[in-house]
């Protein structure tokens, strides 16, 4: 029996170097997948990709049984499908920390608990923001334009530069640039 493991991470700006340092020195191969993840194996590329890989008698291993999916659905049938196959999962961390050869309620409720603290995360996240709202602070990161580079950029399109000029003269994106002239039009236009 060899150890198979994955790591999954929702986008490609998160880290996925904690569960790599989990998996990396006690299986004989990781996949990785950076997708938010899929109703159905075959929505998954590298739990495909892992699939594709392991052999009868394998452990797929995870660091936490989230890693399967990103809900309770999406994890018991990322769960089923594996157990139809024949191939067991081994949980590294968490409350279902162990080797499973079947779902278990102590499965069940790891991805039920799991999907709870998501929620609860997202619930407190989008309440923060309108708080902050409220009292005037916008989320999110910080423009790049300001002001100043605002007028600059106007003044340069209206006389006609081109807009990768401008993004280059300004050490600001072309699709910042296309940004502040779409808002400038939809602003002129809720005024006429």
């Amino acid at each position: 029996m060899a150890l198979v493991g994955l790591v999954r991470v929702s986008t490609s700006a998160q880290e996925a170097r904690r569960q790599h340092d989990a998996l990396d020195p006690i299986c004989i191969r990781v996949f990785e997948e950076k997708v938010s993840g899929g109703l159905t194996v075959d929505a998954r590329p590298g739990l495909q990709e892992a699939l594709d890989y392991i052999r009868p008698g394998d452990m797929l291993t995870v660091q936490e049984v989230d890693r399967l999916g990103r809900n309770l659905l999406e994890g018991l049938i990322v769960l089923n499908d594996l157990f139809g196959r024949g191939v067991s999962v081994k949980v590294l961390d968490g409350i279902a920390a162990g080797e499973h050869t079947e779902r278990s309620l102590i499965l069940d409720i790891a991805l039920a608990l799991a999907e709870d603290r998501r929620r609860d995360i997202s619930r407190k996240t989008r309440d923060g923001l309108a708080a902050a709202r409220a009292r005037g602070i916008v989320g999110g990161r910080p423009s790049v334009v300001d002001a100043d580079k605002r007028r600059v950029l106007f003044a340069r399109r209206d006389e006609g530069e081109s807009i990768r000029k401008i993004a280059d003269a300004l050490g600001i994106s072309v699709g910042t640039v296309h940004k502040e002239l779409r808002q400038r039009e939809a602003t002129v236009g809720a005024a006429n």
